[in-house]
């Protein structure tokens, strides 16, 4: 049976609370057999470790952009401990949650390059796939992923990918899967939808970002919200229903989205394919 894998979800978010083995019995309901569950600094590194062997998932460990501005300049040291100390974890799939983020204000755009090269460089010592976070900063992603290893291919995936078709194909020729999920099932995202339709199928993996980037069915607008509408809240049984929008943008089977982009998972983040291989029969997570 063809089963998902939600390849990129902070289930350890406080939005969750005390709810998340609900949560996961839900997802594995819907047929989410696997989940990545990326760190976002060094305080959730252990979290997101114990989380992911819990619930028999995966995860990632990273400094995001967002958090670089509270990061000391000693995590990234910690950072490269916990690889070393976690090598021979078989549920560390990448470095990540890492990247660049050049919609909020307020960042040092300067610290998150610093931050970002940086964990490039770690991810090529441990020889493992990034997860990175490219919101309106492709270019200089593609331009450190290129100075860091001149020449060669990474393998990994550009979470919540939503740049021009140019960039689409520059992160496909240095090897990255492109992360799709909630904000293609939005009509008026025209570019993406054009992207998710057109992009060759093995460059696709899903994801919900949970609990954040809603679908369209639960986001809920600034009037809405204040109208006392609460916003929705993603979580990852919520990626089946986001893929059946994908498929039909492809003219394809949920079922043939399903098989492809867990098989394209595997490829970005190759521990995935051993824990996969443990549950391919049944969506099941362990």
């Amino acid at each position: 049976m063809a089963f998902f894998v939600d390849t990129h979800c902070h289930l350890d978010a406080p939005e969750f609370g005390s709810e998340m083995p609900q949560i996961r019995a839900r997802a594995r309901s819907a047929g989410v057999g696997f989940c990545v569950i990326p760190a976002v600094a060094a305080f959730n590194f252990d979290t997101v470790r114990e989380l992911a062997h819990r619930q028999g998932d995966a995860y990632a460990l990273g400094i995001h952009p967002l958090c670089t501005g509270d990061a000391r300049d000693e995590d990234l040291a910690l950072l490269d401990d916990a690889l070393a100390r976690r090598r021979d974890d078989p549920r560390l799939v990448a470095v990540g949650e890492i990247g660049l983020d050049y919609f909020v204000e307020g960042l040092d755009a300067d610290r998150q390059e610093r931050f970002f090269h940086t964990q490039l460089q770690l991810a090529r010592k441990h020889a493992l796939p990034v997860i990175i976070h490219v919101r309106r900063s492709v270019d200089k992603v593609l331009k450190h992923l290129r100075q860091v290893a001149p020449g060669q291919r990474w393998e990994g995936i550009a979470h919540a990918f939503n740049g021009s078709e140019q960039q689409a194909q520059a992160c496909i020729d240095l090897g990255l899967k492109l992360g799709f999920g909630g904000a293609v099932t939005f009509e008026r995202a025209l570019q993406l939808r054009r992207l998710a339709a057109s992009l060759p199928l093995e460059a696709i993996v899903m994801e919900t970002d949970s609990p954040d980037i809603q679908p369209h069915w639960l986001y809920r607008t600034q009037a809405q919200r204040a109208a006392g509408e609460p916003q929705g809240r993603n979580e990852p049984s919520e990626l089946p229903r986001i893929a059946e929008v994908v498929a039909g943008l492809r003219g394809i089977e949920a079922a043939s989205l399903a098989e492809a982009t867990t098989r394209n998972a595997a490829h970005a983040l190759p521990r995935l394919q051993a824990l996969i291989g443990l549950s391919a029969d049944r969506p099941r997570g362990a």
